[in-house]
């Protein structure tokens, strides 16, 4: 496993880490599917043993349930050995999902120290290492109190970083802009390249850590991927109309015809694409079998 330096952080972490989405499993729907919380163990597990360090999950990843399982994984390992990424921005209070039944955005600071206790005890941790919001309006970002939290919450001890997963590139640009992020993690594959175009520059330029989500687009670059394929209710793809599934595995395909030698599937070569920009600290599939995690990591 090779290993780069996540921005001005100091914090060395594996160029593959480990995403947490897929393993919060489908109670909640918002999901990748259904999981086996045994064979979501074993993943984590195996990436461990594999040299990877990153771990990113969030409380909104089966309302909580991936933070839980990565929990009782690091019980097991040397917590200095492990780089814990989680992030917060959604409420799944009783009274909120009594009007909102999937939950409602809420960045008040009220709100997301409320979380990081909440993440912390999941984790069982006493510190998370890189605190992200969980991709906020442009507006939360733009108006900045947001940020303040976040340092009370660094100072209080209870988060080392900060920073902000995005949607679209100006989110993340706009909040390096007000200097208070340590860190973007941004969408970036080889269907979605609107990263690439200002975001990279302005992370290289002002030195803050970049990580990639998606980087296998939701599963459509892992090479698994036919037309014919169904997702059961709750899955977030189980809503789109087959046009835009069959045009996203037919572009995966051609996708496929031009992988080089080096690579064993097309999951590797769409992962080694994102790793091929210095900027880039660590690409983060989600990952929910031991299988799939040893493909992510022979990059």
């Amino acid at each position: 496993m090779r290993y780069r330096v996540l921005g001005q952080t100091g914090l060395k972490v594996s160029e593959v880490g480990f995403g947490g989405w897929a393993i919060g499993g489908n109670t909640f729907g918002q999901s990748l599917g259904a999981t086996d919380d045994a064979v979501s163990l074993a993943a984590l597990q195996q990436a461990y043993e594999h040299g990877c360090n990153l771990f990113v999950t969030s409380d909104a990843f089966g309302r909580g349930h991936s933070e839980t399982l990565l929990g009782q994984a690091l019980r097991n390992w040397r917590r200095e050995d492990v780089i814990l990424v989680t992030q917060g921005g959604m409420d799944f209070r009783e009274e909120v999902l009594a009007k909102a039944p999937q939950g409602k955005p809420n960045f008040s600071g009220e709100h997301l120290k409320r979380s990081v206790d909440a993440s912390l005890q999941r984790l069982g941790v006493d510190e998370i290492d890189v605190y992200l919001l969980h991709t906020p309006p442009l507006d939360v970002v733009q108006h900045g109190q947001v940020f303040e939290t976040l340092d009370a919450l660094k100072t209080a001890g209870k988060i080392r970083f900060a920073g902000i997963s995005i949607q679209d590139p100006q989110e993340g640009i706009q909040a390096i802009r007000l200097g208070r992020v340590d860190v973007v993690m941004a969408p970036y594959n080889l269907f979605d390249t609107r990263a690439e175009k200002q975001l990279f520059a302005v992370c290289q330029e002002s030195g803050t850590g970049l990580l990639i989500r998606e980087p296998l687009a939701r599963g459509f670059l892992s090479g698994a991927m036919t037309e014919m394929v169904a997702f059961e209710k709750g899955d977030v793809r189980a809503v789109w109309p087959k046009p835009l599934i069959a045009k996203r595995v037919q572009a995966a395909e051609k996708f496929r015809a031009l992988q080089p030698e080096q690579y064993s599937s097309l999951a590797q070569m769409a992962l080694a694409y994102c790793l091929r920009v210095d900027v880039v600290s660590s690409v983060v599939p989600d990952c929910c079998t031991p299988q799939e995690v040893v493909e992510n990591l022979s990059v």
